[in-house]
């Protein structure tokens, strides 16, 4: 008759402590309403939640806003740890105008009737030039990396 007891104490307890536990459900919700909540996000940011470990993945605008996010997700009652895949966009370098000019006359130099001017980062090719030729001159003015280039250029 103890023994009785004892089990069905031990199975209302059990239904009780496991019962009370956040579903890796109700976790993630609540990680991605928290995450939402923080404005510096660049973009969407997803969140996946097994056995109690969140994985955020999207876009940051830099390392401050990512460590930013990684809190908050840990911060959400329920979660275990947090792996985070949050990236940052890596800056985008353009060189100023006479690098640029000095590089694109010295490319366009190997082929003659093209030429170049440049204005605001924006590299204008103007003139014929060969098929054959063509990604080999583009690829030398990508290189210079320039804002965008303007091709005018008529294919031979």
């Amino acid at each position: 008759m103890k023994l009785k007891k004892f089990l069905f104490a031990l199975l209302i307890s059990s239904t009780f402590i496991f019962g009370c536990q956040k579903k890796d459900a109700d976790i993630q919700a609540d990680v991605e309403k928290k995450l939402k909540s923080n404005t510096e996000m660049a973009s969407t940011v997803s969140a996946s939640v097994t056995d109690g470990v969140a994985t955020i993945s999207g876009e940051c605008k830099d390392e401050a806003c990512k460590a930013k996010c990684g809190e908050l997700a840990a911060s959400v009652k329920g979660v275990k740890s947090v792996v985070n895949n949050l990236t940052v966009p890596a800056p985008v370098e353009i060189n100023k105008d006479n690098a640029l000019i000095t590089g694109a006359n010295q490319a366009v130099t190997a082929y003659p009737g093209v030429t170049a001017e440049v204005s605001g980062g924006v590299v204008t090719l103007r003139g014929s030039i060969k098929r054959s030729q063509l990604p080999n001159l583009m690829q030398a003015i990508n290189a210079l990396q320039p804002k965008s280039v303007n091709n005018e250029l008529q294919v031979k």
